[in-house]
Parts: C-alpha cells; sequence; structure tokens
C-alpha cells in the first residue's frame, strides 16, 4: 500500500500579497538570472535540488527537451549563490491570461536552514510579478501561483504561507 500524497495549490492575486522575508544574514548572497538558456544547467539544478525530495518527472527528459524548455518565452531560471556556489534557484513560467507559475523552486541541501528560501522565494515572486509586458504579448500579471506536495521539503509549504500564498485547494493522491 503506498502512502498518500497531499498536493497543496496556492496563490497571490496581487503584489501587495507578498510579505518578503527579511535579507539572509550570510555574507556575498546573490540571486542572478541564468540568461543563457542551458538545459544541462537546468537539469544539474533540478537533479541537486530535487535529489532528496522525490524530484523525479523531469529526470528522464533528453538534453534536448530540456534546452527546449528552457527556450521557452516566459521562462525565467533565477539562481541563489553564495559566495559564488549555487545555493538554489527558482524557475518561473509565464502563462496565459496573465499567470505565472513557479514551476519549481528549492535549495540544494546543503543549504536549507539557513535563511536563504525564505529570500529566494521573495526574490522570485517579486520578479513573477513583475513579468507584465517583458515578454511580446505578455499580459500584465494577475496571479501567481504554486503547487507543493507531501514529498517535498517539510518547510516548502510554511514558506510559502508566510511569503503571503494562500491554499486555493488540496489534492489526496494514493
Amino acid at each position: 500500500m503506498s502512502t498518500p500524497v497531499t498536493t497543496w495549490y496556492l496563490e497571490q492575486n496581487a503584489p501587495e500579497e507578498l510579505r518578503p522575508a527579511a535579507e539572509p544574514a550570510l555574507p556575498g548572497v546573490t540571486v542572478v538570472r541564468a540568461e543563457v538558456p542551458s538545459g544541462v544547467l537546468g537539469r544539474f539544478l533540478y537533479a541537486a535540488v530535487g535529489g532528496d525530495v522525490s524530484w523525479v518527472d523531469r529526470l528522464p527528459w533528453p538534453a534536448e527537451q530540456w534546452q527546449a524548455h528552457l527556450e521557452r518565452p516566459g521562462a525565467e531560471v533565477w539562481i541563489a549563490y553564495e559566495r559564488g556556489t549555487p545555493a538554489g534557484y527558482i524557475e518561473l513560467d509565464a502563462q496565459d491570461e496573465g499567470a505565472v507559475e513557479i514551476a519549481y523552486f528549492g535549495l540544494l541541501p546543503a543549504f536549507r536552514g539557513r535563511g536563504l528560501g525564505g529570500h529566494l522565494l521573495s526574490f522570485g515572486t517579486a520578479r513573477a510579478w513583475d513579468l507584465a509586458g517583458r515578454w511580446p504579448g505578455r499580459p500584465e500579471t494577475r496571479r501567481v501561483w504554486v503547487h507543493t506536495c507531501s514529498l517535498d521539503g517539510p518547510h516548502a509549504l510554511g514558506n510559502y504561507q508566510r511569503r503571503g500564498f494562500r491554499v486555493t485547494h488540496t489534492t489526496v493522491s494514493h
């Protein structure tokens, strides 16, 4: 018998709903956009962040699929660094009807529990609200959404809620 997996869907409907985390008290923390789409980098980040929390759906993707996915208009990857070392990332996906999904977000295991997650999520969410007009034909952002599940890190849901995301619905799969 498999363990049920709970998935929470969360959203914000206005930029004012974002409650930013405090700046991390660590020296040398920066967040930089990966401006050159790189499937190799995308796969590295996905595997490094999600390896211990059951991120498996994209692992079978061939290199060409990774590259094509990250070259799509409206896709952005932002990487958090601590003193030059990649610490985590957030992947944004601008969608139709003014929605932006936080498709993936997380920290490499060695960087968790140090105050970086709230900062990176705050940065990425603010960027999601700022996507209006950044891509040809992109409408103003009216909704930023994300989903997380009981297989993700134990602090994921709480971090989203502390940043102002509200649960819209929950599913349980067996």
